[in-house]
């Protein structure tokens, strides 16, 4: 007989696209800045909003079952906790994140999974006819966003890894892919003795400067343009690469990794900040992990890796594996430290 719980967890799973457009919507249409601190009733915010107000108590209502609004009498409508994180004037504002990740090609892309499933190949570009990236740069919106979302998904990693990592014995850290530098000045702002190099492409770069000098420690930090595929820059003792490995196919991280191998130093050491996926699904990691494995895929034919497939990468790039160990919470990331293999002990 089926099991009335496993009947509604299918159901709730096949109505999961809905719950993403419902909230894509509101995100659009600024519905949570709308509302604000306050109540509004359905109609008094289709007139604001400029909708019809039939749909948008609709709207409101399917929010409010998914948690992003509470209905608190009939008919009008306050902001939740978890609706509050879409608004777009708090320094946690997840806004830029869900605009990303519900931006309609994004979601195309993912419509034609089963495309990905039996070629193996990526799908944003053929569904878009370019890449992902020049698909952002292209749009006015996403080419805010995206970096704002790059930002808010490394501040968690900011916050813990400052203290998660030996950092004594390091003079220099570069900080390869490491875009904004958020990372990178947070490592720094906690350990004065250190000076950085960030790399990355020179648009990647463009925030740089700001975001250092909020932490204040442009004076410590160097910024190269530069391909992080085609080369590293010399001159430092440890070689951070975060998100970067799982953005990548096999090739493109191959050639990140052996890029660092000709700079680093033989007593240099290469910390890759990465999701590590266990051998089996065994309930460790939430199951978002596991989507954005498949959305690398879709996008560009980045993936998720286990430790093992981790370090048959380093093996391959010159390095080897010295230590595995996992960022605290809330940070689903693991630290894999690696040596030059010929300098091992």
């Amino acid at each position: 007989m089926t099991d009335a719980n496993d009947k509604q967890r299918l159901f709730d799973l096949v109505f999961g696209h809905m719950a993403t457009q419902a909230v894509a919507t509101a995100a659009r249409l600024k519905l949570v800045d709308t509302i604000g601190d306050g109540e509004l009733t359905s109609t008094e915010l289709a007139a604001t909003l400029g909708t019809d107000a039939a749909v948008t108590t609709q709207l409101c209502r399917a929010l409010a079952a998914l948690g992003i609004l509470a209905e608190v009498k009939s008919g009008q409508f306050g902001v939740t906790g978890t609706g509050a994180l879409l608004r777009t004037d708090r320094p946690d504002s997840l806004y830029p994140f869900a605009r990303v990740f519900t931006d309609p090609a994004v979601q195309a892309t993912w419509r034609e999974l089963d495309t990905a499933v039996r070629t193996g190949e990526s799908t944003f570009d053929t569904v878009t006819g370019k890449p992902f990236i020049q698909h952002v740069m292209g749009d006015p919106d996403l080419s805010t966003f995206f970096p704002a979302a790059l930002r808010q998904s490394g501040a968690q990693t900011a916050e813990v890894l400052p203290g998660s990592y030996d950092f004594a014995a390091v003079g220099t850290v570069a900080d390869i892919g490491g875009g904004a530098g958020a990372v990178l000045a947070a490592i720094l702002a906690a350990h004065p003795h250190l000076r950085g190099i960030l790399f990355d492409a020179g648009p990647a770069l463009a925030p740089a400067a700001a975001v250092l000098a909020a932490a204040g420690v442009s004076d410590r930090c160097t910024v190269v343009p530069g391909d992080i595929g085609a080369g590293a820059p010399p001159g430092a003792d440890l070689y951070l690469a975060k998100n970067v490995i799982h953005y990548a196919d096999d090739e493109r991280a191959g050639a990140v990794l052996g890029a660092i191998r000709q700079a680093i130093p033989p007593h240099g050491r290469l910390l890759i900040v990465d999701p590590a996926l266990p051998e089996t699904v065994d309930g460790s990691l939430p199951g978002s992990m596991y989507l954005s494995d498949l959305h690398m895929r879709l996008i560009g034919g980045g993936r998720g890796r286990t430790q093992a497939e981790f370090e048959s990468l380093c093996v391959r790039g010159g390095f080897a594996v010295t230590k595995v160990s996992l960022l605290p919470p809330p940070a689903a990331f693991a630290l894999i430290e690696a040596v030059p293999a010929d300098s091992r002990d």
